[in-house]
């Protein structure tokens, strides 16, 4: 299983025009989007043709996690005119993101997750789990060939990895902070997520989802840290095996 950055930013535009939260996720034929953060979409056809894609996921409603889906749509319904791509999603996101465009037609197949769901997507399954973000928000696990990727997806520190168990191979967490100034608790600092992962037993941590301003040194230093183990930022396009 192959996971590619496609977008990281913790806000709108990022450090010099960085794309917002996208991450595609690759096990044979199957491939998955992950997140439609602005800017993601023209990053996601520098690494696959949209006719590979085999489903969206997308895990909350925020902008800077989904807004790429209307450019999607607009492609496969007048461009490629394809149908029924899966779409994971929360009960109700459909409904408020149909509010731009007058009906989705026949583009996507939207599928409801709640806590605890799982589905399998080709090669890959995938879990769902509810975290400590006011709007529904879920974490991903995706696992296919004895290797498990856990996704955070936004959480406060109400809800940790843990919840899928432990040893997961690779845990992309969002870091939207350091632990000195946390302004908004629904996030986690850098060190917040190096704990949470060590305490999940988690083989790899990759930090995604810093606020511009924060100092990725710092994030880096205070991630490893708390982890035990050296950790990476997360960057666009880049590519790690899980």
């Amino acid at each position: 299983m192959e996971l590619t950055v496609l977008g990281c930013s913790g806000s709108y535009g990022g450090p010099h025009g960085a794309a917002c939260s996208g991450y595609l996720v690759r096990d044979g034929e199957t491939a998955i989007w992950v997140d439609c953060g602005n800017g993601s979409f023209g990053v996601l056809q520098e690494h696959l043709a949209v006719e590979e894609l085999s489903a969206v996921v997308l895990t909350h409603g925020h902008p800077d996690h989904c807004v790429d889906i209307y450019g999607l749509h607009v492609l496969l319904r007048y461009g490629l005119e394809r149908t029924g791509l899966p779409v994971y999603a929360p009960e109700g996101l459909e409904g408020y993101l149909r509010a731009l465009v007058s009906d989705f037609g026949r583009t996507f197949e939207w599928r409801a997750v709640g806590d605890g769901d799982a589905d399998t997507v080709g090669g890959v399954t995938l879990r769902f789990s509810r975290t400590d973000h006011p709007p529904p928000t879920y974490a991903v696990e995706a696992s296919a060939g004895g290797r498990r990727l856990v996704y955070t997806a936004d959480t406060g520190p109400g809800w940790s990895v843990d919840a899928f168990g432990a040893c997961a191979d690779l845990v992309l967490s969002e870091s939207t902070y350091l632990d000195e100034v946390i302004p908004a608790p629904i996030h986690l600092s850098a060190k917040q997520a190096g704990a949470a992962a060590r305490e999940a037993h988690a083989g790899r941590l990759v930090l995604t989802h810093l606020w511009p301003l924060v100092d990725r040194g710092a994030a880096l230093a205070e991630g490893s840290d708390a982890f035990g183990d050296a950790v990476t930022l997360a960057t666009p396009h880049m590519v790690t095996v899980v």
